[in-house]
């Protein structure tokens, strides 16, 4: 049986874009975006818990977060969890709702975040590379084992290349995108 496979390549490289995308979209621009939370922690009923299983988030306003949090006795708990994700939001509470005003960012804060911005995708585009990698020594073990010939080996080392070229250019272009959101806002 043959080591390579070429759609369980491309689904890892494909994991690699999403995650970054998702990471990504977790960055603050400014505007108001519910992923911004996707991150927060509370401690709820003896143990941390995601906030989304605690309360719905909704972005009412272009530039406010509204967290209706189920139950009343959470609400402090909520509130605790936002601040120590360190978000640089400040909830104000409306009884079970807490609204997160987002603050304008400054000039350093927006270059901060739009190198974090390349950070990620690095990680995602040596995530990528790390896959290729995999792929390739596949492909060798399978010529060894004599279960490719040699031009099998080499046309699907090309195939993975472009596979690898196509998923690091998402990489960039999806960090781009973001940067200039960041940087232009």
């Amino acid at each position: 049986m043959a080591n390579f496979d070429k759609n369980d390549i491309e689904r890892r490289m494909k994991g690699a874009v999403e995650a970054l995308k998702s990471d990504l979209g977790g960055l603050r621009t400014g505007r108001a975006n519910v992923s911004l939370l996707d991150p927060v922690m509370c401690e709820v009923y003896g143990s941390m818990m995601p906030l989304n299983q605690v309360a719905t988030v909704s972005a009412p306003e272009p530039r406010m977060l509204s967290v209706q949090v189920w139950d009343k006795a959470n609400v402090t708990a909520v509130e605790k969890g936002i601040a120590h994700a360190n978000l640089g939001l400040n909830p104000m509470q409306d009884g079970q709702t807490l609204r997160l005003p987002m603050p304008d960012l400054t000039e350093e804060r927006r270059k901060e975040l739009a190198k974090l911005a390349g950070k990620y995708a690095e990680g995602a585009k040596i995530a990528i590379r790390n896959v290729r990698r995999d792929g390739m020594e596949d492909l060798k073990d399978d010529e060894k084992k004599k279960q490719i010939s040699e031009d099998d080996r080499k046309r699907s080392e090309d195939e993975v290349q472009k596979l690898t070229d196509k998923y690091v250019a998402e990489c960039d272009e999806a960090a781009a995108h973001k940067e200039k959101e960041i940087l232009t806002q």
